[in-house]
């Protein structure tokens, strides 16, 4: 089977492998849709990152292997153990990997995992015809819900799980610097959690379109406006109650904490590169609460399967491009690293 295999930093090869047999809990998926996610892109430009070059504690592989977390298709095979599915089935994969052992996992919090990984990036992932996985990484789909839509779970849970996280309440206002795909669904969670206002800020005149497809109902621009300004002018000087950073950059962290109320939020989701620096002396002053969010729990990922599915979330407006496996260097990885206004690169198998 054809299958994209990453070796090291800017040398992904779609080569053929040899298709996978499922063990006793497995289950083997043929893989109809999978999005390629901005940590795919940082691997491909700058790994091993997350990418294990020895033996990873719980999946037990390391490089090269095939890339691809967020992924949806159908069940062709099942190991004697499993119980909950069976052949034709349409699942999708949540993808996380944790140990079950340490403290974080013990106590329910399997997403901050001492040995957090994914599938797809710590053993084998959905960029290929068919993959294995364990039963419990396997969800059903909802019949009404197409592939391509499934394929999007997975980052629609990241963006649903940070506002459930934060402050954020009905009537409330918020901002979303940074409107990737992550953005523009955070900006669709922020919307079914009530809020009443919501600033979408990028350099990106094509993405700031699209966050107005999506429900934002003011975008900035840094690059023509005052981000700050524009949002205290929106906001009788008061600020917005929460800040969701999804750019990982710091001037899009020192906008947020500027913009954000006195006893407000400032959620971060993104992956910073380098330190970010924060003005404690506001931090005191405003009193606002820092917070992070990581990736989500399984509740939260079968919520995401039911937004999407009851059109509460429409995942399907962040999708900018379909191309083929086969395609998935020169369509997927370059053009997203040249092409700033793409959103989600949705990847066919076959």
């Amino acid at each position: 089977m054809k299958a994209a295999v990453w070796h090291e930093a800017k040398d992904v090869r779609v080569e053929a492998v040899e298709i996978p047999k499922p063990k006793s809990n497995e289950v083997k998926v043929e893989v109809m849709w999978a999005g390629i996610c901005g940590s795919d892109l940082h691997e491909y430009l700058h790994g091993p990152m997350t990418i294990p070059t020895e033996t990873h504690p719980v999946s037990g592989k390391k490089a090269p292997l095939t890339l691809g977390h967020e992924f949806s298709g159908r069940v062709t095979e099942v190991g004697e153990n499993v119980q909950h599915y069976k052949i034709g089935d349409a699942v999708v994969i949540n993808p996380l990997v944790s140990c079950g052992k340490c403290h974080a996992c013990l106590n329910g919090h399997e997403n901050i995992c001492d040995s957090l990984g994914f599938v797809g990036l710590v053993q084998d992932g959905g960029f290929a015809e068919y993959v294995v996985v364990n039963e419990k990484h396997v969800n059903h789909m909802p019949t009404s819900l197409s592939y391509e839509e499934g394929a999007l779970v997975e980052p629609t849970a990241v963006a649903v799980y940070a506002v459930k996280r934060s402050q954020m309440k009905i009537g409330h206002t918020c901002a979303v610097f940074g409107v990737g795909p992550i953005g523009l669904l955070t900006i669709q969670a922020a919307k079914a959690a009530g809020a009443t206002r919501i600033f979408a800020i990028d350099v990106s005149q094509e993405r700031l379109v699209k966050a107005k497809e999506v429900g934002a109902t003011v975008v900035i621009n840094p690059l023509n406006e005052n981000v700050v300004d524009a949002i205290y002018s929106h906001t009788n000087g008061i600020g917005v109650d929460v800040c969701y950073e999804v750019a990982g950059v710091q001037a899009t962290l020192t906008s947020s904490l500027e913009a954000v109320k006195k006893l407000g939020e400032v959620m971060i989701i993104s992956l910073f590169a380098e330190l970010g620096k924060v003005d404690l002396f506001q931090t005191v002053l405003k009193q606002y609460q820092l917070t992070g969010s990581a990736a989500y729990d399984q509740e939260t990922f079968k919520e995401a399967i039911r937004l999407i599915d009851s059109g509460q979330i429409d995942a399907k407006k962040i999708i900018t491009k379909k191309i083929k496996l086969e395609n998935i260097v020169p369509e997927g990885f370059e053009t997203l690293v040249n092409d700033k206004a793409q959103s989600k690169i949705l990847v066919q198998m076959k």
